[in-house]
């Protein structure tokens, strides 16, 4: 990984509970304040991260499949969906469909997507900061800071100096 990239997560990790504060003032903002917020910084944090530099979120994390998602990557892989989970797949402690290991099987050396197409939602969706209803996400958003260089790129930017709904 981008050396810039693991130190933004490390700050984000050994300021926890700066983080933790900065979440808890984020989660009385009114959901449309938070939503636009955080669709401007992800923006401008993706002028500032490139994903395949890095890839922590396909080394390190899993995705949750829905059924949905079961049934499209196993038609792109050519294999029944039964195939797929046993392959690939565990149920969680939640019930839930989750990678049996990581890094993702479908990672490739050049930390591309072999099943980009077929991707799971929470894939396309990550790192969940221009999500529709942010605060749905908040906590996963607060957890993905100590993963993706993105998210925490945000987190430090707003520690610094944050946004107008905070000060």
């Amino acid at each position: 990984m981008n050396e810039e990239y693991r130190k933004r997560t490390e700050t984000v990790q050994s300021r926890k509970r700066e983080v933790n504060a900065l979440f808890s003032s984020i989660a009385r903002w009114k959901p449309a304040q938070q939503n636009t917020a955080f669709h401007q910084a992800h923006e401008e944090a993706f002028e500032h991260t490139d994903c395949l530099s890095c890839a922590r979120c396909c080394k390190e994390t899993g995705p949750l499949f829905t059924n949905k998602d079961v049934d499209k990557l196993a038609h792109h892989l050519k294999i029944s969906p039964g195939q797929l989970q046993d392959t690939y797949l565990r149920l969680d402690e939640d019930g839930d469909w989750v990678l049996k290991s990581t890094p993702c099987p479908f990672l490739l050396e050049d930390n591309r997507c072999s099943v980009y197409e077929a991707r799971p939602r929470a894939c396309r969706m990550y790192p969940h900061t221009d999500h529709a209803s942010m605060s749905e996400v908040l906590d996963l958003t607060k957890k993905n800071a100590r993963i993706c260089p993105a998210v925490a790129h945000i987190v430090l930017n707003w520690l610094e100096s944050p946004p107008n709904n905070l000060k």
